[in-house]
């Protein structure tokens, strides 16, 4: 009776797990004996739903550690949260997307699904197998993803050098745990770190593995140098995957790497908070220099998806419960704020191409007012305008960064975000161009788009304007961590 009991209590902490595995399943026996884009899309939004109550729920319980690998404390289910919102507005913004192509569009939401249950992982896990695990589940999904409309030449190249570049990364990071298992003889997180509290990173086998995961990592999340596949991956893939890898998939591998290194003094070794250091600056620096010379609108938000990982890298250097909100807030907003801005290139790319020249949107606000106005609030959002979520989000960090006493990295962080606001204003200018008014407005017919962007805006000005109850949830959420 006890161990049923024991069986039940796991179940139902798995159970945003096991409703997106079963829906995997479900979408996948859907697809075999009877194709139908409106049941798949209605289905995968519903698992979605689905999993998001049962994170509701779990919130308010105990954390509960199923296994070594995995932690279901609230630190994971903010951040599955999140990611399962994310993943909501990415399907509901995909599905007149895909409407307007030709070919099967059902895989589409099995992939997404997969890839949701991968960076779900890698929220809650505590273990270097839990890890692997998620980001395989994850990466491989996003191979398909991107290369998803197979006779896109842009789509399959973007396909292709992420999964050179992604099997790349996971080669170091396999690498990496092997040296730390065999130095440290242990794989959970909590007790490498403590080796590293106790050690420092000093002993050649421990060094190279961390560096070596740093390298892995560094790949999964973009930073510089390990940069290079994002702009042409953002590029070719369909728009709506790129949002998802702009924001669950980095997200989710972020999540991860704040939790790891809360447990450790990273201002105690110099050689980790120099590397971090100079990865942070060169993110910031390189992201934002090249996006002033792109003239392609998804180029532009890969480079300045660059720059805003460089930001969130101040959290890790500042470290302590100040640093944790800020990261946690300004992934939140930035969740907003690029989910919006890729939901406008969604809306308006046709059968043919993504909308993701300037000069589609020569005049746009002309043509199409509404999404001239939303793109423009997410623009000011990333640049860190007043009463924008993106605002609040830069001032956290910047706090943090002034509390520990990081004056160089904060004033770094304080020109970088001049030098972005220069390229996301030439784009609000070209949106209120009336070069292009006289341009045909085009069909975009998209409710569910609509609205989604709809829930966005309201979001990105709540955030903006009262963030008290989310950075609440985010103090009830880290204090497991501190």
């Amino acid at each position: 009776m006890e161990g049923r009991k024991m069986n039940n209590a796991i179940l139902a902490v798995l159970a945003p797990y096991v409703i997106l595995t079963v829906s995997a399943a479900v979408v996948m026996g859907v697809i075999a004996f009877a194709r139908n884009h409106v049941v798949t899309v209605l289905l995968t939004l519903a698992a979605f739903i689905l999993s998001s109550v049962s994170v509701i729920r779990l919130f308010f319980d105990p954390p509960f550690q199923v296994t070594p690998l995995i932690t279901m404390d609230r630190y994971a289910l903010f951040f599955v949260g999140l990611i399962l919102l994310g993943a909501f507005t990415v399907t509901a913004l995909s599905y007149s997307y895909l409407a307007r192509h030709q070919g099967h569009r059902e895989e589409y939401y099995l992939l997404l699904l997969l890839a949701v249950l991968g960076c779900t992982v890698l929220a809650a896990a505590t273990h270097f197998a839990s890890f692997f695990l998620g980001i395989e589940l994850l990466s491989i999904s996003l191979y398909a993803l991107a290369a998803y409309f197979r006779h896109s030449n842009r789509s399959v190249e973007a396909g292709v050098k992420y999964l050179i570049l992604a099997a790349v990364s996971s080669a170091f990071i396999l690498f990496g745990m092997a040296l730390i298992y065999a130095d440290t003889g242990s794989l959970v997180f909590s007790n490498v770190a403590s080796s590293i509290a106790s050690r420092g990173v000093q002993q050649l086998p421990f060094l190279s593995g961390v560096t070596m995961i740093i390298v892995g990592v560094g790949f999964k999340l973009a930073v510089v140098p390990f940069h290079l596949w994002t702009p042409d991956v953002y590029e070719g893939a369909p728009a709506p995957v790129t949002a998802f890898i702009a924001t669950a998939s980095k997200g989710a591998v972020f999540a991860l790497v704040l939790r790891y290194f809360t447990n450790i003094d990273i201002h105690a070794h110099a050689s980790l908070l120099v590397t971090l250091t100079l990865i942070a600056v060169a993110s910031m620096f390189t992201g934002n220099l090249l996006a002033l010379f792109q003239t392609n609108v998804k180029r532009i938000l890969a480079y300045s998806s660059i720059s805003h990982l460089g930001y969130l890298l101040v959290t890790i250097l500042a470290s302590g419960p100040l640093a944790l909100i800020a990261a946690a807030f300004y992934l939140t907003a930035y969740f907003v704020t690029t989910l919006g801005a890729f939901g406008v290139v969604t809306i308006l790319s046709t059968s043919g191409r993504d909308a993701d020249q300037l000069d589609d949107y020569t005049g746009l606000v002309a043509r199409r007012p509404w999404l001239a106005g939303v793109f423009t609030a997410m623009l000011f959002s990333l640049a860190g305008i007043p009463l924008t979520a993106g605002f609040i989000g830069k001032f956290y960090i910047i706090a943090a960064g002034i509390g520990a006493a990081l004056w160089p990295v904060v004033i770094v962080l304080v020109i970088n975000s001049v030098i972005g606001l220069y390229y996301y204003l030439r784009i609000i200018v070209i949106l209120f161009t009336p070069d292009g008014a006289e341009r045909p407005a085009g069909p975009v017919h998209s409710r569910s788009g609509n609205l989604m962007l709809a829930a966005l805006v309201l979001l990105l000005f709540w955030l903006g304007v009262y963030p008290e109850p989310v950075v609440r949830l985010i103090k009830a959420a880290i204090q497991g961590l501190i």
